[in-house]
């Protein structure tokens, strides 16, 4: 059975912004679109390293702060050849759960 950690209510990220979720498997970055949907990406472009979280979000994709690529937020995969891993995220009674899965995936790496 899948587990999911309570990160924050829906109301506390902003639209069309994310939030990070700072653990000890990396960071996590949950975006919300402008019309609430709710998105968990890697928090690190894997061409420069910039930190998705400060993107520019506009539609279903977020755009890399420090060199402008562009990551779908349903798949993870830029516009380039570079992908980003996404994680399970979903929103129930105004909160927002994220997959617990991927600790466990990256303590046992």
């Amino acid at each position: 059975m899948t587990q999911f950690i309570d990160i924050a209510a829906l109301a506390e990220i902003p639209r069309q912004g994310a939030r990070v979720v700072k653990t000890t498997a990396g960071c996590v970055a949950v975006f919300r679109t402008a019309d609430d949907q709710v998105f968990a990406l890697d928090d690190r472009c894997p061409h420069k390293g910039g930190p998705l979280s400060e993107g520019i979000v506009h539609g279903t994709a977020v755009t890399c702060p420090l060199h402008a690529a562009v990551f779908d937020l349903t798949t993870g995969q830029g516009t380039d050849e570079w992908q980003v891993k996404t994680h399970n995220v979903r929103v129930e009674a105004g909160r927002v759960l994220l997959d617990a899965a991927f600790l466990a995936r990256r303590s046992a790496a």
